[in-house]
This record gives structure tokens, sequence and C-alpha cells, in this order.
């Protein structure tokens, strides 16, 4: 299986050739005659498997739904509505923050649509603090906010769970690794995993972190990364690319050629 990466680090093992994303013009043969993409931008998505035709990983659904916690957001409703925090979409103005206020109470938790690693998310505590977010802010992504000293991280890749691990926070609102969150692989809460395992295949993707909240012993969804951190990975020995090789040698085995005719 010939597979190019636009990624040097995520497909180091996986890779015989790569490409800089801003050279992707310049080596369309090496694209064209590759059987999958690895890694590329999300901004060359829709041409390589618009245009191009190409099968990429992460495949299209996790790009096109992990790219925007809306369009997430939305998905999530659809095939788990049982399973997710109270969530609000609303236009970011004083009416809309005034709904927020009316439905959530406060605290609550606001999210920039597009961003990562815990950046973009505040808890907010007073209407001013919801105005002033509201006033610079091109929609108004508001959710319940859920006391908690921790969030369940299961990696999903391929059709599997690859692992599952605590995040918990030290101080603070955020459990992300990347904002000093504490990684604990013991006692993760069969419920988050299951969860998962029944969420991935309703939305299609096959590389995301999802980010699971117990609260009361039951297990709600809050977001996924497509492109999640390895730290917690690489400190427990876990290594993803038999996984990611297997899943692909099975998803993208090239067609057999019909038999010829006697």
């Amino acid at each position: 299986m010939r597979l190019v990466s636009f990624d040097p680090f995520r497909g180091l093992g996986l890779a015989q050739q790569f490409v800089k994303p801003e050279h992707w013009l310049r080596e369309l043969p090496l694209l064209r005659a590759a059987d999958v993409l690895l890694y590329p931008e999300s901004w060359q998505v829709n041409g390589l498997c618009h245009v191009l035709r190409k099968e990429i990983f992460p495949n299209l659904a996790s790009y096109r739904l992990g790219w925007d916690k809306i369009e997430m957001t939305r998905a999530f409703q659809l095939a788990v509505p049982d399973a997710l925090p109270e969530t609000l979409i609303l236009p970011a103005n004083e009416r809309g923050a005034e709904q927020a206020l009316d439905l959530l109470g406060l605290p609550l938790v606001v999210k920039e649509p597009r961003n990562s690693m815990g950046r973009g998310v505040a808890l907010i505590q007073s209407r001013s603090e919801l105005l002033r977010w509201v006033d610079r802010a091109e929609v108004l992504y508001a959710q319940q906010y859920l006391p908690n000293t921790g969030d369940v991280r299961v990696v999903w890749v391929g059709r599997q769970v690859a692992a599952a691990y605590w995040r918990r926070n030290a101080q603070g609102f955020h459990n992300n690794v990347a904002r000093g969150g504490e990684i604990d692989f013991s006692g993760v809460p069969a419920a988050a995993v299951e969860l998962v395992q029944r969420t991935a295949p309703l939305l299609g993707v096959d590389h995301a972190g999802f980010d699971v909240m117990m609260v009361d012993g039951h297990a709600l969804l809050l977001e996924f990364n497509v492109l999640f951190g390895n730290d917690a990975l690489n400190q427990a020995g876990i290594d993803l690319k038999p996984i990611i090789l297997d899943y692909l040698a099975s998803a993208y085995r090239p067609p057999l050629q019909p038999p010829r005719a006697a």
C-alpha cells in the first residue's frame, strides 16, 4: 500500500514518502499514485477528496465534523441525544446572551467553535462576562457547566478504542494535558468507553480523541479532536502505528481485478 503523509511527525513509521502541504501542487503525480494520503491540512481536504478523489486518513467525516464544534454538536445531537450536556448555539448578541442565562444559569461554559487544546474556552461567572464574550464572538456556543475534577479522553482509531485515560485538573478549570492536566490510566469507567464505541461508528470518524465527562455515573460527550495530542500515549508506551496500518490495509485495500473472460 502506497502511503504519503503531509505530516512528518504523525506519518513517521506509516508513510513511505512525505510532502510538505505547501508543496502539494508540485507533487501531484506522487499524490495521484498514492493509495491513501495521511494527515492533510484542513485546507487541503476538499481538493484532495473532491478534485483528486483520493482517500485520506483521518477520513473525510473526521475532518468535516471535527473542524467545527457547531457541526460536531449537531451531529452528536442526531447520534446520541441522550449523552450530551445541555448545549446552546445562539446569535452572539445581547438577546442570545440573555437566552443562555435563562436556560443554563451561571456559571456556564462558552467555547469558540474552532479551537483546541483548551484554547477558546471560558467559564463564565457573571452576566457582564458573558456580554463581553458575545461582543467579540461570531456565534454564541454555550454549554451547561458540570462541576468535575477531570474528564476521560477516549482515543478512537480505525474501528476501535485504542486507549482511554483520565485527564485531571490539578487546579483551575481546564483538564487538557496541554493546559497542565494530569494523566491517569487507572479506573477508567466502562461507560465512557462504551459511549465512544456507540458514537464513533454513527459519526463515521476513524481518528478522534473523544472527551467524556462522568456525572453521577452517567457518561456525557463533550467533543472530539481529530489531531489529538500523543503525550499521554507516549508516556504509557502505546503505539498507534500498528492499529493504523491494520485499519488502512483493511479499509482501503485496492479492489480485486475482475477475472478475464475465457
